[in-house]
């Protein structure tokens, strides 16, 4: 092949194709557990890397588009790459870097027969998420749609013998395809009866009013039910923590991810003509979602289920940066409608690496612990060093503290929710500040809760026995983790070199993007209007807080020297201290679990006062389950219970039905 003619299309099929073949190789030697974790997996990640590449490179490059030798006679596969697949094709690879990386080691200690079969699923599902992201007709991305579900599930399912990740994988699939016959609809309404089904065709198809808003209603709530949107998010606090944690991480940091792409693609990209009651609709399903899921996180103590809320509050998160560039745009002001969109897609990467980094985190404590409940952990910092400083700089960055990647994007938002001035609907103007105000109040939620994790995880004394002292990650899972670290800094302190090349997805989606006054302020400033309005420098905010530390080090060091002495922390007169005078991680959230009462379901089991050794026992659940999805599932319980009253299990009845549907098909005909 002449590298020189290579184009970014080829190169992303070569690599997926890569993908499956590895997995096939993995099965193959399934009996090689050896040399599936010490070949297979990184050449896996070597994939990955390059296809970050590949991503980084589309961006910047033209379109580039294939049809490939696969599909029906008449309906090949069309593939095309420009600079919103670029984008995600990078976010996938780069993310599925560490994370494969990661596995190397985690899954080290897998059973033979199981870890073949993983192999071909995990990178099975890897390439059906490359594919999705360069899919150029509506065939092409169902099947590798599909491809992806399918896949995810039975590595949701990999710990099949368990009867709580049968019900997950169960529920997460049956969501999936209800998503999938959405978004199918908004394909059949794009098409209309006219042309083909490529991208191309659906481009040009022109839709009126109703038709539009019915492909876009059709479009949001479909690739809702994949990214955990409110309230079609029931699925995904039960399938993230069934699944093992590479696996978690990849479809919380990259398939939720999948989603958004599939929304930004057909809301902006094939239907166009973009309204802002579209946004005002977008914008408040993203406030809601965000602060339902970090009140939902914060009454979790199992702590891959707290970080699968987590991923529901981030999708909000994003949801409310669409919004808002939908609102703008439909409104007549392009400008800020781009600088919303470059926040939301900021924000989708940003997600996508620090809540890697935070699974992988609760992955390791998994292995060497075997602990997911936090009112079990305790003191880990003495035993896992290494794994404690990443998730720190993950916790940090998902609370959006500078000078990381998380405060950049969320920051971005709200100067987006500024322009709100712009509007000319008062109405629109009084919800924006509103939304931000809740986006506020999702961040410092957020803060408490990763307070009360690292806290209760890594802090304090001990609150469970170890038969064996706990192990360190091993070197393939502490390079995985610390990929993703590094990615979280150079995120969050050289932003606007990622910005520059967002805008120039703006430029393809929109035609518009940041004003030049915005995009010449260099390295070492980030003016996403003009420096007049706002500013920020990572950088300087980095430098000032190490001189800060530093400064306070010297005088400690140079005025207190030598007059330091060192004693037990004030018992409060009672000298016994166990970890049962610990905060738990349910009573850390009581204030809130008080304050939004109404939002819970709470089930309260209180002792008997007569009980020798009382318990009190507490419960939160959900209400959207036994408002939406057991009525639901009691009415299809029902419906199926007297259709099926009709097999009675003799042919004269089944003809009887034969000949009833032909005399009416008879009289209708006329």
């Amino acid at each position: 092949m002449d590298l020189s003619s290579l184009q970014p299309v080829e190169a992303a099929v070569t690599l997926a194709v890569i993908w499956i073949g590895l997995g096939v190789v993995g099965l193959a030697f399934m009996r090689a557990p050896r040399f599936i974790t010490g070949a297979v997996f990184p050449a896996g990640v070597l994939v990955s890397l390059a296809l970050a590449v590949t991503g980084l490179w589309a961006i910047g490059a033209p379109p580039s588009a294939a049809i490939l030798p696969a599909g029906l006679p008449d309906l090949p596969f069309h593939v095309r790459v420009d600079a919103l697949s670029g984008f995600f094709l990078l976010l996938l690879g780069g993310v599925s870097f560490g994370v494969s990386l990661f596995a190397c080691g985690y899954f080290r200690d897998t059973e033979a027969a199981t870890l073949g079969q993983l192999s071909l699923q995990y990178h099975v599902f890897l390439a059906s998420m490359a594919f999705v992201l360069i899919a150029d007709d509506a065939y092409l991305f169902m099947v590798t749609w599909e491809s992806m579900a399918l896949s995810s599930y039975f590595l949701v399912t990999t710990e099949h013998h368990d009867e709580q990740n049968r019900k997950a994988g169960f529920i997460y699939l049956l969501i999936a395809h209800l998503g999938a016959i959405s978004i199918l609809l908004c394909f059949g309404v794009l098409h209309g009866g006219h042309g083909d089904y490529t991208f191309e065709a659906l481009r040009a198809a022109e839709l009126n009013g109703f038709w539009a808003t019915a492909a876009f209603l059709l479009a949001f709530f479909g690739f809702g039910a994949k990214a955990g949107m409110l309230p079609l998010h029931v699925w995904l606090p039960e399938a993230h923590p069934a699944a093992p944690s590479p696996v978690s991480a990849l479809m919380s940091g990259v398939m939720l991810k999948t989603a958004i792409y599939g929304m930004v693609r057909i809301i902006y990209d094939l239907i166009g003509g973009i309204r802002w009651e579209w946004g005002l609709t977008v914008l408040l399903f993203g406030a809601a979602t965000s602060l339902f899921g970090v009140l939902f996180a914060l009454m979790q103590h199992d702590l891959k289920r707290l970080l699968a809320y987590h991923s529901v509050e981030n999708i909000g998160i994003i949801l409310i940066g669409i919004g808002l560039s939908m609102v703008f745009i439909g409104s007549g002001h392009p400008v800020a409608g781009a600088l919303g969109l470059i926040a939301g897609l900021y924000h989708t990467l940003n997600h996508a690496v620090f809540k890697g980094l935070l699974f992988l985190g609760a992955g390791a404590i998994l292995k060497s612990t075997g602990l997911r409940n936090l009112n079990e952990m305790g003191g880990l910092i003495r035993d896992l060093p290494h794994t404690a400083l990443y998730f720190l700089i993950g916790a940090l960055a998902i609370s959006a503290l500078p000078p990381l990647n998380g405060f950049v994007s969320e920051w971005l938002t709200f100067q987006a929710s500024l322009q709100a001035p712009l509007l000319e609907s008062s109405v629109v103007r009084s919800l924006v500040p509103i939304v931000a105000a809740v986006l506020a109040l999702s961040g410092a939620l957020t803060g408490m809760c990763f307070v009360k994790v690292y806290g209760i995880a890594f802090l304090g004394q001990r609150r469970h026995e170890f038969a064996v002292k706990p192990r360190e990650a091993s070197r393939w899972e502490r390079a995985g983790m610390l990929w993703l670290t590094l990615a979280c800094f150079a995120l969050g302190l050289l932003p606007v070199f990622m910005i520059g090349e967002l805008n120039k997805i703006c430029l393809a989606l929109i035609g518009t993007g940041l004003s030049e006054e915005a995009l010449a302020s260099g390295w070492l400033w980030l003016a996403p209007t003009s420096s007049a309005q706002a500013s920020y420098s990572p950088v300087v905010f980095l430098l000032v807080i190490a001189a800060v530390l530093g400064l306070t080090f010297l005088v400690v060091r140079l005025i207190y020297h030598g007059r330091l002495r060192r004693a037990d922390p004030w018992d409060c007169g009672f000298p016994a201290q166990t970890s049962r005078m610990q905060d738990s991680a349910d009573a850390f959230g009581q204030p809130i679990r008080q304050i939004f009462a109404p939002v819970y379901l709470i089930q309260r089991e209180i002792p008997r006062a007569d009980d020798p050794r009382p318990v009190f026992r507490q419960s939160v659940g959900d209400r959207h389950w036994h408002s939406i999805y057991l009525p639901i599932a009691r009415l299809t319980e029902f419906l199926s219970g007297h259709f099926g009253r009709l097999q009675q299990g003799r042919i004269s009845v089944y003809l009887l039905y034969s000949f009833v549907t032909l005399i009416a098909l008879l009289v209708f005909a006329q």
